[in-house]
């Protein structure tokens, strides 16, 4: 069954844009619209603000009980994507599964750029009350590169007409310029797509407003459209899609439904939730490594083949994460006694099996003591060498929640952030003797009774 993918519309559009890339990516991602306060089927009376759309998104993507999703945003809907995947990978939405995200033609987490005169002129359509035919005319005519065929003309225009004057004067005055923006970037895998012939969301905007927010992002520029992406080029659009999908979102693990459901529920913290939303992303196949060689990160992915053998097409490339674990300076604190730094172990280790040849037949003998070292390291610094790159290849292996779904560990689940956060009641001097007599508890954070003592076996466990 494929993924879901929840797509998010237009100002003066619906989900009815999504309608030709639902067809042209059906067997690849099931395509979802959601209707945003004002538009569409949706009342303006459900919210106005970016807030309020971002609400009622997750709580359509909660509703849903899906466990592998992406987000599709345009435009004004590719803001209220960029806020939801930011809330998803910190675990604050109570949301988890998230693999992708596309942004057409996006409008910014930044105050989005548009010439006051053309905003005012937009205001101005609603002075009736609605925005009618010609006006809705003039604005596809302003956002496409070319006439629309009639089918998708109609539709286009009807959306526009039938948007609720409050929802419009609403964005254009007030969504559009709120910032949201931070120096914090996403690590979903993103594509960002900009229209060749689009004036304020354009290429350039694209890259310097929208792209820098997401380090593992992908752009590239649709020939022949503008702004209205769906409705001009569906073709391209839904290829650029699925190439991204099938290459960058569906080359990991995927997390069990059941468990998945665990990881999004009360019983986990927000903070526990987004550090497993982020280790469940899929590796980029085409990522660089940032402080070893290629050939050496190469190396590395032959030894996790024999440390940590996977099966299936779907696997975690722990070769990668070890690099990026390197890069950080990450490690567990422990370095065998006598290794250089981490990063110099591993590389004079890496370069002395790819001089070695076979690497299973190397470590064999690395560890039997056989092996007659060609560089720098001794035989007793490559064996503990040896066994701590073992311990951080199956860490980030049994790291991975898909990992823990296999093995049928739970135990992140010990609580979420209620009054059992982490699994204990917050305990306090001399509780523990009042609530065995009988007695209330404290509310947490109450000074101790006089007759609390001090008994220190009984303080806060976190």
């Amino acid at each position: 069954m494929p993924a879901t993918a929840f797509c998010l519309h237009a100002l003066g559009s619906s989900s009815e844009e999504f309608a030709l890339l639902h067809d042209r990516l059906e067997g690849t991602l099931d395509l979802v619209g959601i209707d945003l306060p004002g538009f569409g089927t949706s009342p303006a009376t459900s919210g106005r603000t970016v807030e309020d759309m971002v609400e009622l998104v997750e709580r359509a993507i909660g509703r849903s009980g899906a466990t592998e999703w992406a987000l599709v945003g345009h435009s004004m809907g590719g803001k209220v994507a960029a806020i939801v995947a930011d809330r998803t990978v910190s675990g604050a939405n109570g949301l988890f599964g998230l693999r992708g995200v596309v942004l057409l033609a996006a409008s910014p987490r930044s105050p989005e750029p548009m010439g006051e005169d053309r905003r005012q002129a937009m205001l101005d359509w609603t002075a009736a009350g609605h925005i009618d035919t010609d006006h809705a005319g003039e604005f596809v005519d302003a956002n496409t590169a070319a006439p629309l065929p009639h089918d998708r003309l109609r539709s286009a225009l009807y959306d526009v007409e039938r948007a609720d004057p409050e929802a419009w004067r609403a964005w254009l005055e007030r969504g559009s310029r709120e910032d949201w923006s931070d120096d914090t970037t996403n690590p979903v895998p993103a594509l960002v797509l900009a229209g060749a012939e689009d004036g304020d969301l354009g290429p350039s905007a694209q890259q310097e407003l929208v792209l820098t927010h997401w380090s593992n992002g992908a752009f590239a520029i649709v020939p022949g459209a503008a702004h209205l992406l769906p409705w001009e080029q569906p073709d391209d659009v839904a290829e650029r899609i699925r190439d991204f999908w099938v290459r960058r979102a569906t080359n990991g693990p995927v997390v069990p439904a059941e468990h998945a459901r665990v990881i999004a529920s009360p019983r986990v913290s927000a903070t526990t939730r987004g550090a497993l939303a982020v280790r469940a992303l899929a590796d980029d196949p085409d990522a660089e490594p940032r402080v070893l060689s290629r050939a050496q990160l190469d190396t590395l992915r032959a030894v996790a083949d024999v440390v940590v053998p996977q099966s299936g097409d779907r696997t975690v490339d722990v070769a990668l994460r070890v690099d990026a674990q390197l890069a950080d300076g990450a490690g567990d604190g422990w370095r065998p006694d006598g290794l250089p730094s981490d990063l110099e172990a591993y590389r004079a280790a890496l370069d002395e099996l790819a001089a070695a040849g076979a690497v299973d037949g190397a470590l064999a003998a690395i560890e039997d003591g056989s092996h007659q070292p060609r560089g720098s390291l001794t035989v007793d610094q490559l064996a503990a060498w040896a066994e701590d790159a073992a311990v951080d290849l199956a860490k980030q292996w049994l790291a991975h929640p898909a990992t823990m779904a296999a093995i049928d560990y739970d135990g992140y689940a010990n609580g979420g952030d209620g009054v059992r956060k982490h699994g204990f009641q917050l305990l306090g001097a001399g509780q523990r003797e009042a609530w065995e007599a009988g007695a209330p508890a404290p509310a947490p954070g109450a000074a101790p009774s006089a007759s609390a003592g001090t008994d220190t076996d009984t303080e806060a466990a976190r």
